[in-house]
């Protein structure tokens, strides 16, 4: 019934919050409820949907409207298991997420970044901590880095030197990935070698793609020898055309992680919200050398 679908989305949303997001059969069982709710309602070909339900739902249902996001495949629920739709309502929620954080009117403050080719600014947003944002235009056009950031993500580590692996564990439709990323060890690194396991969203409106990403849970995978399994708490790309010219792209990076204790103990403050922008300018830097290096004659 649509009642029992508002509540079990209720539930769902109340995930979200960081008292309940380290409760993962809490977060399963309410999608397993949505899936089976979502079902019956196409199954039925109900058309009386609430208008508070998410538009992420609405779009598992085949009800979304065409204001929001769009997916760049079809979404049918029935093709599903309750698991991927965690993973799909994880990937949403980040990107709802990410849209609001870009549509607010932060104080965004510059970083002091040397040589970086890139501007970082960073915000103390609730819920997240201390956000980075970096920003740059790139003589590229979006197709080709939404390939090399989404299509090819397991080889990015061929040009991107700071990770040693990058592992697609499972593709769900056409626009979610979970994702297992291992950086690569470096003498002189300040907070030592970390892993991430992640579910990776695309997401579309008008000209502009969306890339997000956020920390997961897969039970088969376990912590790996050497490594600190450190959390994304939210990562998104945006790429946009550059306005008057098409072949070159507005590149925007959002970034929140949490890097985890190490077995030295606790990472000061200081050093992390050193680290993050430095990486941010680091993946750009190694992005454009792959790029010129690539580019077409």
């Amino acid at each position: 019934s649509c009642a029992m679908l508002r509540a079990t989305v209720k539930l769902c949303c109340g995930i979200a919050h960081d008292h309940l997001r380290r409760l993962p059969g809490l977060k399963i069982t309410a999608v397993a409820a949505i899936q089976k709710d979502v079902r019956g309602l196409v199954v039925r070909g109900s058309r009386r949907l609430h208008s508070k339900i998410p538009h992420y739902i609405q779009r598992l249902m085949g009800k979304e409207t065409a204001a929001c996001l769009e997916p760049a495949g079809d979404v049918s629920p029935s093709q599903f298991s309750s698991m991927d739709l965690f993973y799909i309502t994880q990937g949403e929620t980040a990107l709802q997420r990410a849209l609001s954080i870009l549509q607010q009117h932060t104080s965004w403050q510059a970083e002091t970044m040397p040589d970086a080719g890139a501007a970082v600014y960073s915000a103390a947003l609730p819920g997240l901590g201390k956000v980075f944002r970096a920003e740059v235009v790139l003589a590229v056009p979006v197709a080709r880095l939404h390939q090399e950031l989404f299509e090819r993500i397991e080889q990015m580590p061929q040009w991107n030197p700071t990770l040693s692996q990058v592992k697609v564990l499972q593709r769900i439709g056409t626009d979610t990935l979970v994702t297992h990323e291992v950086t690569a060890p470096s003498p002189g690194n300040l907070v030592g070698q970390r892993d991430f396991v992640s579910v990776r969203h695309r997401g579309r409106r008008e000209t502009a793609i969306y890339l997000v990403g956020t920390a997961t849970h897969v039970e088969l995978l376990p912590l790996q020898e050497g490594c600190i399994r450190a959390e994304s708490r939210l990562s998104c790309i945006v790429l946009q055309p550059l306005a008057g010219d098409p072949g070159c792209t507005r590149f925007t990076w959002l970034l929140s992680m949490d890097l985890k204790a190490s077995a030295a103990g606790w990472i000061p403050t200081s050093i992390i919200n050193r680290v993050l922008p430095q990486s941010q300018a680091d993946f750009i830097k190694h992005l454009c050398r792959h790029l010129s290096a690539t580019a077409c004659p």
